[in-house]
């Protein structure tokens, strides 16, 4: 397994394991304690894993936490997902960054985003399981959405959305949230 630095979100990661592929299929790690501690990430500090299930067209997000944040590791264990980072971290390097990633179960990489940066995804295939490894519980208290199709952001999902939370359909723009977490 390897790590390289994503340029466009100064702390995230993506971690890329080596498949052992035969006849039987394929075998390989998924998450990897000395691969993550070598990048100076704590791999003891995730205590919780998720999963969601999608289906083609589905958009989650654009999710982040307010307070300390959440840090997580994404993996598309099941189908592809179209995934977007961006940073909010206004200290950070890459404060307004985004990145865009097709996560898949082709390739089993696993995406750290550090805390402060918002989180969305949209599924690609007909089923898409998402797996996510988080640093702290989480508090529904301290959830904040931001809308998936702000003009500021741009971000550009390669399907029509099919279908997506009510809360995500009302989220605020980046500009409101912004405008919020100043207060």
């Amino acid at each position: 397994m390897k790590a390289t630095e994503v340029p466009e979100i100064a702390g995230a990661y993506l971690f890329e394991p080596t498949p052992y592929a035969d006849e039987r299929g394929f075998f390989c790690r998924t998450f990897d304690a000395d691969v993550v501690r070598s990048v100076g990430l704590d791999p003891d500090a995730f205590v919780q894993d998720s999963l969601s299930r999608s289906v083609r067209g589905v958009l989650r997000g654009l999710h982040l936490r307010s307070g300390a944040g959440e840090a997580k590791l994404v993996r598309c264990s099941y189908g592809r997902i179209f995934d977007v980072v961006v940073d909010l971290r206004p200290d950070s390097p890459t404060y307004l960054g985004r990145a865009f990633f097709e996560l898949s179960d082709e390739t089993q990489v696993t995406l750290y985003i550090p805390a402060g940066c918002a989180h969305g995804f949209q599924a690609l295939t007909e089923t898409a399981d998402t797996s996510y490894r988080i640093d702290r519980p989480h508090d529904p208290a301290e959830d904040v959405t931001i809308a998936f199709d702000d003009p500021e952001l741009a971000i550009p999902w390669p399907l029509p959305v099919t279908s997506m939370s009510q809360r995500d359909r009302e989220a605020p723009s980046l500009a409101e949230v912004l405008k919020q977490r100043e207060k």
